[in-house]
């Protein structure tokens, strides 16, 4: 459930589950009426949002697990490929990032759902105080390539982690293309577990721009 709190100080505060969330823009009065950022409010409860230039409309998706999957195989320059990871399951050839169920949304988009869970069945893999098999997160996914420029500005927009592709057929990551993965946090938690525990950190509602952020390593890295 979320509210807007007008102060006599003429401060308004937006708490959203019960947390009060800062915005990159500020809810404002107009008219009578308040007025907040559609797409944080949206992104806040795993919506997703997008802007339609040529119809000029903004267009939100509710999240639905309908569609999700782990070991999804993404075709990329015709060929196919795993996100980078573990099995999905003992004895499974499909590979994946522990805890995340995909659908394809586009020629080189994905949407993922992030979930407290890990390999083979791992209980409270990525949190501790989260609930096992919590959904913590909704992730936006582009499949693109790395530069130093296109790096800085995905990481501005909340893209600070990319995760690698790698092949169905001979296991090879894809030579020049990664997925860049923005998290958008449901709720409050410590992320201390996952493969890199000591980039433990609190996480509030919002997009979390400490999650495993590795946007300025190049890649390939054989070539930089």
């Amino acid at each position: 459930m979320s509210s807007v709190v007008y102060s006599a100080a003429h401060v308004i505060s937006i708490n959203i589950d019960g947390n009060y969330i800062e915005t990159d823009v500020e809810p404002q009065i107009t008219d009578g009426r308040t007025m907040v950022p559609v797409r944080f409010i949206a992104e806040s409860f795993g919506a997703d949002v997008s802007w339609d230039a040529k119809n000029r409309t903004v267009e939100i998706v509710s999240p639905s697990r309908e569609g999700f999957h782990s070991g999804i195989v993404l075709n990329v320059d015709g060929d196919d490929y795993y996100l980078d990871g573990p099995p999905i399951e003992e004895g499974a050839e499909a590979l994946d990032v522990p805890g995340h169920e995909w659908v394809r949304t586009g020629p080189n988009r994905v949407a993922g759902l992030h979930f407290n869970a890990g390999p083979m069945g791992a209980e409270q893999w990525w949190s501790s105080d989260a609930s096992d098999g919590e959904l913590l997160y909704t992730v936006d996914g582009i499949i693109d390539e790395w530069t130093e420029e296109k790096a800085e500005q995905y990481a501005e927009e909340g893209y600070v982690h990319y995760h690698e592709l790698v092949s169905v057929d001979d296991g090879e990551f894809h030579p020049d293309k990664v997925v860049w993965l923005k998290h958008t946090a449901r709720t409050s938690f410590n992320l201390d577990g996952g493969p890199m525990p000591d980039m433990a950190h609190e996480v509030t509602p919002g997009i979390d721009y400490e999650f495993m952020p590795n946007y300025m390593m190049p890649y390939p890295a054989e070539e930089y």
